[in-house]
């Protein structure tokens, strides 16, 4: 049974928010991926879409996500659930650092807008 511990997993960062690899293949997956990501401050959120369903669930902090033309508060325990193949921003309009369990099925693949679909170096 494969272990990652706190202190082994990878980070990486992109447009302003902070993923730390927890879950993928390359550390042991076979069916899914799962980090940790951490806005910071008054980061605006990207627009993207993913390939497969993705699950994220608050860990601290509060962050506002658009999801197609839906907006949601994402707080501590709260669970949001985006649609494969739907555009969505998740972004934190407040001075302390939201942090999430993201959930992704392995072979998803993430298109920033106007970008190519890339599978995520996080979920790799």
């Amino acid at each position: 049974m494969p272990f990652i511990a706190a202190a082994d997993a990878p980070t990486f960062s992109l447009h302003g928010a902070t993923f730390t690899g927890l879950a993928a293949p390359g550390r042991g997956a076979r069916e899914t991926a799962a980090w940790i990501v951490t806005l910071g401050a008054h980061t605006p959120g990207a627009p993207h879409r993913l390939s497969r369903e993705e699950i994220f669930i608050g860990l601290e902090g509060r962050a506002l996500a658009r999801v197609g033309e839906v907006t949601h508060e994402i707080g501590v325990g709260c669970a949001l659930i985006v649609p494969a193949d739907t555009e969505f921003q998740i972004a934190n309009p407040d001075a302390a650092p939201f942090r999430a369990v993201a959930v992704l099925p392995v072979g998803g693949r993430a298109t920033l807008a106007g970008g190519e679909p890339f599978t995520p170096p996080w979920a790799v």
